[in-house]
């Protein structure tokens, strides 16, 4: 007995699948040539298929790496749509591979019913009541097989006649789904829109743009009536770029039209192209088209394989805009990381298209600044222009009525004239509020030229030092006019002894 711990490989799931029904969307599972798992949000690998009109299988509806990579722009539905369905047309189609005979396209319900009651059978024995060991050990493993269950990995056994069953992250059980929302491409068929994916970063493929349109010419066979043409160029997680084309065909008479992106998708799924492509580096080929309201009406009413009805009618309650959003399962942590990395990159490139409109806002308005400065200098010119017009005409006229009396409707005007002097002259009138006026702005000028003056401050231990020596100075003053103030008296003393011996020597000789 042994127990599978790892992921399940690529082919692991495949005596699951081919019981399991696909759900509603007819299986969103990887596109290969064993029949995939129901469910998978990994890039269809695409063994084996030829495209929209080819017969081999073609199970997926696949919500893959393109799938909500542009939050906001029209990118569209992802990769699983470009294997096989082309955005374009939800044919039916053959399977030939571990399936009998069901509907192949996208809306195609299973007619496997007994496989698929089967399938329901063995899981639950294998979650409830496993019959491999006889003893108590089968309720060990009947836990180990729901905690696998629940992580989305793994083989469930439970019976040594049957073969295990394959537990994947797109079984009603396993816990880590959440739904999601994606824009929905708003493109036409006619506009012949096909999206490649290329394991390049975006620098390399800017500079090789040339280089890399005549390739696509030569896959199409370097036909002169076709031109490839680059509508995009933006960049994706993990060092990829998506390439947004179309090709348009030009008829002998001058008219051109675009190929329709359907019609472009199928021939670069053939196997020889697809072959060609990935030499160029191309990882994923995919249309961006719209689906029709009938076609969204389908995919809106049938939940996702593995998930809860109830959770999908939710989503749709939930969706913020029903109109350019869809609803979108997400499996697992994977999917989740890539969501999470796709965000991260619009986030910096909506920066970065704010940063560019930043700095032209700042250049338009500094432009503005510099257009109202002119627009203030020609103003100005326009009245000096104005003026001396003006002053023309004033000489032209004089030149022209001189030696003719004055005349009646002239005369009156100089009546006017010396009218508005009067008022103007008049003190109580405009020439004294511009008096007042010019007197008040004067007086303003004036206040402002002196508190516009410099001023100068000290330092507060400087000011303490300064006051300091000026009291010593003081002091050494006052003690300077007291001495002098003594050696007065002491004079004034002398002075007074002397006059006293002078009388008394002058009554002696007397």
């Amino acid at each position: 007995m042994a127990f599978n711990f790892a992921a399940p490989s690529g082919s692991s799931g495949t005596a699951a699948a081919t019981a399991a029904p696909a759900g509603g969307f007819g299986g969103f599972g990887t596109t290969s040539t064993t029949a995939g798992s129901a469910f998978s949000f990994s890039a269809p690998a695409n063994t084996g298929t030829t495209g929209l009109f080819g017969s081999t299988q073609n199970k997926g509806f696949g919500f893959g790496t393109g799938f909500g990579t542009t939050t906001g722009t029209s990118t569209g539905l992802g990769t699983g749509l470009g294997t096989g369905l082309g955005f374009g047309g939800f044919n039916t189609q053959q399977q030939q591979q571990q399936q009998q005979t069901t509907l192949g396209g996208l809306f195609s319900q299973p007619t496997q019913a007994p496989t698929q009651s089967n399938q329901l059978i063995n899981t639950a024995s294998a979650l409830s009541a496993p019959t491999l060991l006889g003893d108590e050990r089968d309720a060990i493993l009947a836990k180990w097989n729901q905690l696998q269950a629940f992580w989305g990995t793994g083989k469930g056994y439970f019976n040594n006649n049957i073969p295990p069953v394959e537990f994947t992250q797109e079984n009603p059980f396993c816990r880590f789904k959440a739904v999601g929302y994606s824009c929905m491409p708003n493109n036409k068929d006619e506009d012949g829109l096909v999206v490649l994916v290329f394991n390049k970063k975006e620098t390399d493929i800017r500079s090789q743009q040339q280089q890399l349109v005549e390739s696509l010419h030569k896959v199409l066979g370097g036909n002169q009536t076709l031109t490839v043409n680059v509508e995009g160029i933006k960049t994706l997680p993990d060092d990829q770029t998506e390439v947004v084309i179309y090709v348009v065909e030009r008829s002998p008479n001058g008219t051109s039209r675009r190929v329709p992106a359907t019609t472009l998708y199928a021939h670069f799924e053939q196997t020889i192209i697809k072959t060609q492509l990935q030499q160029l580096g191309v990882t994923l080929s995919m249309t961006r088209t719209e689906l029709s309201p009938a076609q969204i009406k389908q995919l809106l009413q049938n939940p996702p394989a593995g998930v809860d009805p109830i959770i999908w009618e939710q989503a749709k309650v939930d969706n913020p805009d029903s109109e350019k959003l869809i609803p979108v399962p997400m499996v697992g942590f994977k999917e989740l990381l890539r969501r999470l990395k796709v965000q991260d990159q619009m986030t910096k490139q909506h920066q970065t298209r704010l940063d560019i409109i930043s700095e032209d806002i700042s250049e338009l308005q500094k432009n503005q600044t510099t257009t109202m400065a002119k627009i203030a200098q020609y103003k100005r010119k326009l009245m000096d222009l104005s003026h001396r017009t003006l002053q023309v005409l004033i000489k032209q006229e004089i030149q022209r009525k001189s030696g003719y009396a004055i005349q009646a409707d002239e005369e009156q005007l100089r009546v006017q004239l010396d009218t508005i002097q009067c008022e103007l002259n008049a003190p109580t009138q405009f020439k004294g509020r511009l008096n007042e006026l010019m007197s008040q702005i004067r007086m303003q000028n004036h206040f402002g030229a002196v508190r516009s003056e410099e001023r100068y401050y000290i330092d507060a231990d400087l000011l303490r030092e300064i006051k300091q020596h000026l009291k010593q100075q003081q002091e050494g003053l006052s003690h300077l006019i007291s001495i002098i103030k003594d050696d007065l008296e002491d004079i004034k003393l002398v002075e007074h002894g002397l006059n006293e011996t002078l009388h008394i020597r002058s009554g002696v000789f007397s």
